[in-house]
């Protein structure tokens, strides 16, 4: 099986922490080291058939970067540099953080952006996660009834991560092979 690429978008170090947990989880034989996309050229993300994303949502709905105050650039200053690249053949999956409680109206809604650009460059996006188990009021990120990734919630619903990225994982592997 090829690596799997696991990049990520973080300020506080959340969402890299949950990279790296999917990396152990997968082990090294299947998972590449975790990168921040800030350190990520988009020939990194084309080196992989399948990739994992994470982005955190901040503030009102959006992606991290530098105005939303990031210290450095993230997923809004890295996705422009995707446009009309084609990823015809590539698998994508993703996961978001956000908070349910703080901010129900926009809850993850940051994996929407990143699954729209994917999606426009011709990715097959995998990793559909269901809405049961959460309390928000609106997320982007739900299309047909389920959220487009894997939602988390580290400020509410931190003892859930993990039995849900095991699952989130080994539902995925069912779409590698």
């Amino acid at each position: 099986m090829t690596k799997v690429g696991i990049f990520f978008g973080t300020d506080t170090g959340n969402t890299r922490r949950i990279a790296k947990s999917i990396a152990d989880l997968l082990t090294q034989t299947i998972a590449a080291k975790p990168v921040n996309i800030r350190n990520a050229s988009v020939s990194d993300l084309q080196g992989y058939d399948t990739l994992i994303l994470g982005t955190p949502t901040y503030g009102e709905g959006q992606l991290p970067g530098l105005s939303t105050g990031n210290a450095t650039e993230s997923w809004e200053e890295f996705l422009p540099t995707l446009a009309g690249l084609d990823l015809s053949g590539k698998k994508v999956a993703i996961y978001g953080l956000g908070n349910q409680k703080g901010y129900p109206g926009e809850f993850v809604d940051a994996m929407f952006y990143v699954y729209v650009q994917f999606k426009q460059c011709g990715a097959t996006m995998i990793g559909a996660w269901a809405t049961e188990g959460y309390n928000f009021k609106a997320s982007k990120a739900v299309i047909d009834g389920s959220f487009i990734g894997l939602a988390l919630d580290q400020d509410n619903q931190k003892e859930l991560t993990t039995a849900r990225l095991e699952q989130w994982l080994n539902n995925l592997a069912e779409s590698w092979n």
